[in-house]
């Protein structure tokens, strides 16, 4: 998850479908036959056999996961951008000035290369505009009705229908097997609540994520209300997801999966320490089934957690080799 990831974050934060039940004929279906995969099955078995030399305690089964790009897409740009690109067109009738303003001007007219060339202060004036002075109530109800119609330019289907389906199955099988599953993600947290428990059944205080500033007030009917500002409060991202773990989880992890140099602090962290852990990335090497991509992109880019993972054995997917599927059947 990378793109000058500070930078976009810092802007994001200001501000589907079923977890799938799927009949296993085995542990992970959806993954082939490969070393990743028994070294998966490998480490639940000791740390959930009692009496095994690494038994962990229920209790202790802590496993992270980073979203963007490890449980679901994110290519061509983070699927919270274009959240934020849609509301600007659903609110564009009430500002006319739009039309001649950039990157306002770009995003009405569809002209996205335009509207992302402005830089990253116009950036943050859309984000702030379409995720700021609304309640945490409204902004939900939001995010829910885009999950619930908008659908990605190339796959042509709602975002949230781009969950990775092995990746459904790991946190299923991890469940199965008394782990705890958590989402720790540079995405705004608030974005990612609304339809994660739908989506992987991880409910929302099972998620840490960038966040902004909330205020408290009393409505005009005399109803307590969260207000969303434009100030940024925590970025979960790099150095910040193991702060972000120590802070919302309280545990160190002891299995963490992720995608990209931004994930590379908190496998860092879960790997440190005694006792059994794992430590996984996701590579993308399919530009067929989905996109293949690593150290030269602007998105997601994998280049010094992957010569880390290589030089500490760390398990990394290749995803064009490893999943006989890569998203969810449509029904």
């Amino acid at each position: 998850m990378r793109c000058s990831r500070r930078a976009v974050l810092a802007a994001i934060i200001v501000f589907g479908l079923s977890a799938n039940t799927f009949a296993q004929s085995g542990p992970l279906p959806s993954w082939n036959d490969s070393p990743v995969k028994t070294s998966i099955i490998d480490f639940v078995h000791r740390t959930t056999t009692q009496g095994s030399l690494d038994f962990v305690v229920p209790e202790q089964r802590i496993a992270v996961f980073d979203n963007d790009g490890t449980l679901w897409t994110e290519q061509p740009y983070y699927f919270q951008l274009a959240f934020a690109f849609d509301q600007i067109k659903t609110m564009a009738p009430k500002h006319p000035e739009w039309k001649n303003k950039q990157p306002f001007k770009g995003l009405i007219e569809d002209d996205l290369k335009s509207a992302l060339a402005t830089g990253q202060r116009e950036l943050e004036q859309v984000l702030a505009v379409t995720h700021a002075g609304m309640t945490t109530d409204e902004f939900a109800r939001s995010v829910i009705t885009w999950t619930q119609t908008a659908k990605h330019p190339r796959f042509q289907r709602p975002y949230t229908a781009l969950v990775y389906q092995p990746m459904l199955e790991l946190l299923s099988y991890l469940r199965a097997n008394g782990f705890k599953t958590f989402v720790v993600s540079g995405g705004g947290v608030e974005f990612m609540r609304p339809w994660m428990e739908k989506a992987y059944s991880i409910p929302p205080e099972q998620i840490v994520g960038s966040s902004g500033v909330v205020k408290f007030e009393v409505g005009k009917e005399g109803r307590p209300q969260l207000i969303k500002t434009a100030k940024i409060e925590f970025i979960d991202d790099g150095s910040g997801k193991p702060v972000g773990i120590n802070r919302f989880i309280g545990r160190k992890p002891i299995f963490a999966f992720g995608n990209s140099d931004g994930d590379l602090q908190m496998l860092q962290w879960t790997m440190a320490g005694e006792g059994p852990h794992f430590a996984g990335l996701v590579h993308h090497t399919d530009a067929e089934r989905e996109y293949a991509y690593d150290r030269q992109s602007r998105i997601g880019k994998l280049d010094k957690a992957l010569d880390e993972a290589a030089s500490k054995n760390w398990a990394v997917i290749d995803m064009k080799k490893d999943w006989t599927t890569i998203f969810p059947q449509t029904r």
